[in-house]
Formats: structure tokens, C-alpha cells, sequence
């Protein structure tokens, strides 16, 4: 199972986590409601649990914003609010599930699994094809056309996460945290210079793919024929 996280209390949010990954589950956590939306954009969770307070953006304005934006995947609020008009306003707005503060881990770890049977988020392709290149995520290879592309462990996760949000751009925010960890030491010019090596290793025009800069904000890979005529 795979969650995203959001809370800002970061006493909470660390125990949360510490917990949730002794149960095998695979963790992002975050603190802001507009990093929340952002993550569950750009990659794919099981379940998405939302602090109903949390700074730049509340939880609920967060979830009414997914499910305006199509969003099918799981939510589960978490709040202190325990009062009926709170809980269904929580549900109208398109939350599956609302756990109330205090709670036992038990409940919370039960609720996540509950909802994750129930979900209807998309498994990744293990395969996937983009002109002559194919991505093997199983084994983490790539070939195009007969040739076996040699990637480090960084540079298939970079390519990865831009395949999986092919047509959209994916901040540079995200991707160094989604890559290298929020408290990894790494700068926007350590990954432009990995994005240069994924262009020296693969042959885009071949793949019918362009890798575009999108100055200022981050990465889009997109369809040589859709960029053409853009």
C-alpha cells in the first residue's frame, strides 16, 4: 500500500509514519495542503489522508480541489472537529473516510487498509512504451529499439516519474523530494545536470518524445508531434 500523508504537526505526522512504515506501507509526508496537492497530482497513492487544518491550504479545500480535478483515489480526513455539520461537510466534499483526533493507531491502520480494497486508483503498468523505448519498472531496465539503455537508480526514477506524468509538468519541487527526500542535499542544479545525462543516453526524436525545461517551474516530457504543433 502506498499513502500520502499531510500533517503539519510534525510530532504527529513522524509518529504517523514511523507507524504506518513498521506496517509495510510505503509513506510521503508532508506538512503543507498545497505540497499535498501537488504529490497526489503527480503520483499515484492508494489512499491520501488529509489533515482537516493545515497551513497554505486546509485539508478539505485540498480534497474538494482533487475531486474537482477528477481525482478517484481514496481520502481519509483526520481532524479534531467531531461535530455532525464538520462530518458531513468533510464527506460532501468528496472525502471517503473521517477519523477524529485523538485515535488509536489500530483504528487509523484499519481504516487505511478498508479503504485501499475499496479504491479505485490505477495499478502502474509494469510495461510501458513511448516509440522505440520500453521502460521494464519491474527491473528497472530500458532498451530502445534492440539497444539496452544503461540508467543509474536516479536517472530511472527521474524518467520514470516524468513517464508517468507524460503531457504535464512536474515541478522541480516534486521531483527532488519525490527522488532524493526533503532533506536530501541536493540543489535544482544537481538535477538539471541528471536531465542532461537522460539526454545524452536516450535518442528522444526515436522515441517520438521531447524532454522539455519549462523555465521556472520544472520537467514535462510530451509527444514530438503534440509539441509541433503547440
Amino acid at each position: 500500500m502506498r499513502v500520502l500523508l499531510a500533517e503539519d504537526d510534525t510530532k504527529l505526522g513522524r509518529l504517523i509514519k514511523h507507524m504506518l512504515e513498521k506496517a509495510a506501507i510505503q509513506v510521503d509526508w508532508v506538512v503543507q495542503g498545497d505540497m499535498a496537492l501537488d504529490y497526489a497530482t503527480y503520483s499515484s497513492y492508494d489512499v491520501v489522508v488529509l489533515d482537516w487544518m493545515m497551513p497554505e491550504q486546509t485539508g478539505i479545500y485540498v480534497c474538494d480541489r482533487l475531486r474537482k480535478q477528477g481525482y478517484q483515489g481514496a481520502i481519509l480526513m483526520l481532524t479534531a472537529k467531531d461535530a455532525l455539520e464538520d462530518r458531513v461537510l468533510g464527506l460532501d466534499t468528496g472525502a471517503d473516510d473521517y477519523l477524529v483526533k485523538p485515535f488509536e493507531f489500530a483504528e487509523l491502520l484499519a481504516r487505511l487498509r478498508a479503504l485501499s480494497r475499496r479504491s479505485s486508483a490505477k495499478l502502474q503498468e509494469d510495461i510501458v512504451e513511448l516509440g522505440n523505448l520500453v521502460l521494464h519498472r519491474s527491473t528497472r531496465s530500458i532498451k530502445q529499439g534492440e539497444t539496452e539503455v544503461q540508467l543509474t537508480s536516479r536517472e530511472f526514477q527521474l524518467l520514470d516519474l516524468l513517464v508517468q506524468n507524460k503531457g504535464h509538468v512536474v515541478p522541480r519541487e516534486v521531483i527532488l523530494d519525490k527522488i532524493w527526500g526533503l532533506e536530501a542535499d541536493i540543489s535544482s542544479n544537481n538535477l538539471d545536470a541528471y536531465v542532461r545525462l537522460l539526454r545524452k543516453k536516450i535518442n528522444w526524436s526515436d522515441a517520438n518524445i521531447v524532454l522539455q525545461n519549462i523555465r521556472g517551474i520544472g520537467y514535462k516530457l510530451e509527444d514530438h508531434d503534440v509539441c509541433s504543433y503547440s
